[in-house]
């Protein structure tokens, strides 16, 4: 598979990743909607994350294993209804291809779970030029 928007890239099913459960394991260790959103590609509804709103000074994080996914610093206001940043932290994130509803995306996963996150496009700030458009439910927040 092509590296897309300068990122790792993996196939899914192909790859081991550094964190790995059982899907009993992950059904015990996440909420519902982290578990729709991390092992079966759920999205969450527009609005509803209250990640989207957060304006504190800290880290985001997968809710699945804890890898640092972005800087507060990276984050800003799509206006999308879900958290949005340009840059994620070197080696958080892979990318993939998804041709789901019947379009091309590019799809991002934790590098180190899978889990998935949301999806990158090419309609960012600097200093990217991306925006990294995540589900809320996906990540969690560390304040600093």
């Amino acid at each position: 598979m092509k590296r897309l928007f300068g990122g790792a890239t993996h196939d899914t099913a192909e790859t081991s990743y550094q964190v790995v459960l059982t899907d009993a394991e992950w059904r015990a260790k996440l909420s519902p909607a982290a578990y729709a959103v991390l092992r079966k590609h759920a999205t969450e509804r527009a609005g509803t994350s209250p990640l989207d709103r957060e304006k504190r000074h800290g880290v985001f994080t997968c809710a699945g294993c804890a890898t640092r996914l972005f800087a507060s610093d990276t984050k800003f206001d799509s206006g999308t209804g879900w958290p949005s940043f340009h840059t994620p932290i070197d080696r958080a994130v892979a990318t993939t291809e998804d041709r789901s509803f019947f379009m091309t995306r590019v799809e991002v996963h934790c590098s180190q779970c899978g889990g998935h996150l949301g999806h990158v496009f090419e309609d960012g700030p600097r200093p990217s030029g991306l925006r990294y458009c995540m589900n809320g439910a996906a990540m969690e927040f560390v304040p600093e």
